[in-house]
């Protein structure tokens, strides 16, 4: 680990400065697991006093704890953390299964996870109808504004109306969310409990079926990328292992993108 020295307090009020100082903060607890506010100040070359300030500001964000005079890595870093990890894995299990979806329905396709009481957009893909929809790769929205959002918070136990069909049926629908004149289905990726991620489609409702044209290829995507993210971790049955989207036709939509 590089250790700065001589670090004094000028400029300590520009942002620039102040990401400076906060990692060399929190890469001070690198290979440790607590550190006292001397430890820190001895590690970063930063002032006492502005250490002290500092660990006292990422306590209260949930970035470090206090334990008496020690310091240790907060809760919030390790959610932080094991969100990249799944982004990442969710991410790369996707990466076929989606445009294979957006060809069979010819709607914008999400993929988001859910992060506390909001769902972050991962992936969009739509042609020229995702224009239309004011969602971005990296973007949020609260969870109980979207298809995607009511999908997860069902899975993930929550008992408000509607929700216990969603766990029976396995998607949620949302007409006239978010978008004025638009619908979406949504479906999460992984079991009851363990979904912290979902597929959607989403597009305009006089193009949209509510039924299993368009609910069946939301649930096939989400299936097969759970199969893809356990490839290793479980045992999949032989029959479910061909991608079903694969044999369905080509949208109008699509074809008539290319």
């Amino acid at each position: 680990m590089t250790i700065a020295h001589g670090i004094n307090d000028h400029g300590a009020a520009t942002p620039s400065a102040i990401l400076d100082r906060l990692s060399l903060v929190l890469d001070a607890f690198d290979g440790n697991d607590s550190l006292g506010l001397s430890d820190v100040v001895l590690r970063t070359g930063l002032p006492r006093s502005s250490a002290h300030r500092m660990l006292d500001r990422l306590v209260q964000l949930r970035w470090l704890r206090r334990h008496g005079r020690s310091y240790s890595l907060g809760i919030r870093l390790v959610e932080l953390g094991s969100l990249a990890v799944h982004q990442d894995r969710v991410h790369a299990a996707s990466t076929e299964h989606l445009p294979q979806l957006y060809r069979t329905t010819g709607m914008v396709v999400h993929l988001a996870v859910l992060d506390g009481d909001d769902v972050v957009y991962l992936d969009k893909i739509g042609g020229r109808l995702a224009a239309y929809v004011p969602t971005r790769v990296g973007g949020r929205l609260p969870a109980s504004q979207s298809a995607l959002g009511k999908a997860l918070l069902a899975f993930h136990g929550r008992d408000e109306a509607g929700d216990d069909l969603i766990r029976e049926r396995g998607y949620a629908i949302q007409r006239d969310g978010s978008v004025t004149g638009f619908g979406c289905i949504a479906a999460p990726i992984g079991p009851i409990g363990e979904a912290t991620t979902a597929v959607s489609i989403c597009g305009p409702i006089q193009k949209m079926a509510f039924d299993s044209r368009m609910i069946a290829p939301v649930k096939l995507t989400s299936h097969a990328i759970w199969r893809s993210m356990s490839v290793g971790v479980r045992v999949t049955p032989t029959l479910q292992r061909r991608n079903m989207l694969r044999s369905l036709p080509t949208a109008a939509g699509v074809l008539a993108d290319d």
